[in-house]
């Protein structure tokens, strides 16, 4: 399958489990796929790029190895990301690495991620906390920026400061997720 080919058939994908998981196994047994995938991603103006994210957050939650041939792609593409649907799987994608980088178990992304990646992703994901988007994004950026916090002195002194400025004014499942973090940062335990 090339990148034409990959594209007609995410015009097929819709935002149910299966069938993005069907699509998911199509990527997963196509390996090559993964730098058609990201690209398509990227493509903020169209709404294939939303589908395209949705199919690599399904890969990667499969196989969090599998990202590691287009990691730097993937981290680039961050910061230019527009579209919310495309927001929500990247943010998890960060969530999901960051995690398994501060995993106590052997850990696959410590082998992917550098120090740049790490910056990258705390700068994208206090971009979410921050901006104009729906509550998933921020959640899994406020997880995200605990974990990093472990490795990157600022970003907990920042992370605390940022959700007390916009709690009141956060939806319901903002405020707990911000609740919880917030009791995690005072109590200074770093044992997410």
């Amino acid at each position: 399958m090339n990148k034409d080919e990959l594209y007609e058939a995410l015009n097929y994908v819709n935002a149910t489990r299966e069938n993005r998981s069907k699509m998911a196994n199509t990527v997963e047994a196509q390996p090559d796929l993964m730098v058609y995938l990201v690209e398509i991603s990227q493509e903020n103006l169209d709404p294939i790029s939303c589908r395209a994210s949705w199919v690599l957050e399904s890969v990667v939650k499969t196989n969090l190895n599998s990202i590691k041939p287009v990691i730097d792609q993937f981290i680039n593409s961050l910061r230019f990301l527009k579209l919310e649907s495309s927001i929500r799987p990247a943010s998890k994608i960060c969530l999901l690495l960051v995690q398994d980088y501060f995993s106590k178990k052997t850990s696959t992304s410590s082998n992917i991620l550098k120090n740049h990646h790490l910056g990258t992703i705390s700068e994208s994901a206090f971009d979410w906390l921050i901006g104009n988007h729906k509550v998933a994004p921020k959640a899994y950026s406020m997880t995200t920026l605990l974990f990093l916090g472990k490795k990157i002195e600022w970003i907990h002194p920042e992370l605390l400061q940022t959700l007390k400025q916009n709690y009141e004014n956060g939806s319901a499942a903002y405020k707990a997720r911000a609740r919880m973090t917030l009791k995690v940062l005072e109590n200074n335990d770093h044992d997410i």
